[in-house]
C-alpha cells in the first residue's frame, strides 16, 4: 500500500527539487524526508529521484507517480473530509401518514429543513399502523399519525371529522351498492368505514385498494367510488358528499403524535415537535386537556 504521508513527502520533493527544502516545507527532518523517499523506491521497485551534489531530478517513473500520488493524496482527504463532516451531522426520522403530506406537513418540514441544515431528515410515509411499528421497533424517532378508536397512547394532536368523499356530492351507487375506494387492513379509516356501513346495514363493494393515497385519489377523481378521509386533509379534486341513507356518519378520527425519549436528538424531535403541535392547534379543537397522554 502507497503510504499518503510518503506521497505527500515525495511531491513536496518533485516541488521543490530539494530534500533540504521539502524539509522546511513539510516540517519534518530531512533523514525522514530521505527514509519516506527510500519507502517509496522499495515498494515499487524504481528510482524516484536522480540525485547529484547540485540538483535533485524526476526519473522517468517518479513523473508518472506524480498524478498516482496527487490523486491518492486527494483522495484520502476527501474521505477524511466526508467522515469528519458526517460526525457533525445529525439525524432525524420522522414517520407521517400519507394525508398529511398532502396538505399542511410539507410547509412545516420545509421550515424545518432550512433552518437546521446540519440536520438530515428522513421522512417515511405509510399507514399509521406500519408507522407505528417502525416507531416500536426504534426506526423513527417522531410519528404523526391517526390512532385507532379507543387507543389513548401518544400526545392528541387534533380531532377531525371523518366523511365520505368523491368527484360528485352524491354516493356512488352501482348495482345497489356503495361503491368504495379504500386502503389495504389495517388502515384504521378503512376499518371506521366499514364498521359505520355494517351498523347501518348499507351494502358496498369494494372497486379499488391501494396502499397509497395517489391510487386512492385518482380512482374517486374519475369516479370510481367513495372515499373516508379527514375534513381538513381532503385532497383538491375531491369534494364531501350530501349525507345520506348510503352514505352513514363516520364520527370522528384522532391525530396523535408519537416521540421516542430515546433518541439522541430529543432537542431536534421537540423543536418539530412543537411546531406540528403550533399548527394542530389552528385545526379542528381538543374538547378536554385530559386528552394528551404520552
Amino acid at each position: 500500500m502507497l503510504d499518503p504521508g510518503h506521497l505527500q513527502t515525495f511531491l513536496a520533493v518533485s516541488e521543490c527539487k530539494s530534500f533540504s527544502e521539502a524539509s522546511r516545507r513539510l516540517q519534518i527532518s530531512q533523514p525522514t524526508v530521505s527514509d519516506h523517499i527510500r519507502k517509496l523506491e522499495a515498494l515499487l521497485g524504481h528510482r524516484l529521484f536522480l540525485r547529484d551534489t547540485h540538483s535533485v531530478n524526476l526519473t522517468r517513473e517518479g513523473d508518472e507517480l506524480r498524478e498516482f500520488a496527487r490523486d491518492i493524496i486527494e483522495t484520502n482527504l476527501r474521505a477524511k473530509n466526508h467522515f469528519s463532516n458526517a460526525k457533525m451531522r445529525k439525524r432525524l426520522r420522522l414517520g407521517a401518514s400519507e394525508d398529511l403530506v398532502w396538505s399542511w406537513l410539507p410547509a412545516i418540514l420545509s421550515e424545518f429543513i432550512q433552518s437546521h441544515a446540519e440536520v438530515d431528515l428522513e421522512l417515511t410515509i405509510h399507514l399509521s399502523s406500519t408507522l407505528i411499528e417502525k416507531f416500536d421497533a426504534g426506526d423513527l424517532d417522531l410519528v404523526i399519525c391517526k390512532r385507532s378508536p379507543g387507543v389513548e397512547r401518544g400526545e392528541l394532536l387534533w380531532r377531525d371529522d371523518l366523511i365520505w368523499a368523491g368527484a360528485y356530492p352524491e354516493a356512488i351507487v352501482a348495482n345497489e351498492k356503495l361503491q368504495l375506494v379504500l386502503y389495504p387492513p389495517p388502515s384504521v379509516t378503512r376499518f371506521i368505514a366499514l364498521a359505520a356501513l355494517a351498523r347501518a346495514q348499507v351494502p358496498w363493494r369494494i372497486v379499488c385498494t391501494s396502499g397509497n393515497l395517489t391510487g386512492l385519489v385518482a380512482a374517486a377523481k374519475i369516479g370510481l367510488g367513495v372515499i373516508c378521509f379527514a375534513r381538513q386533509c381532503l385532497p383538491d379534486g375531491l369534494v364531501a358528499c350530501h349525507a345520506s341513507e348510503m352514505l352513514p356518519p363516520l364520527g370522528e378520527t384522532e391525530f396523535t403524535l408519537l416521540r421516542s425519549r430515546s433518541s439522541r436528538n430529543d432537542a431536534l424531535s421537540d423543536y418539530l415537535a412543537n411546531a406540528i403541535m403550533a399548527k394542530a392547534g389552528t385545526l379542528a379543537p381538543i374538547s378536554a386537556t385530559t386528552d394528551l397522554k404520552s
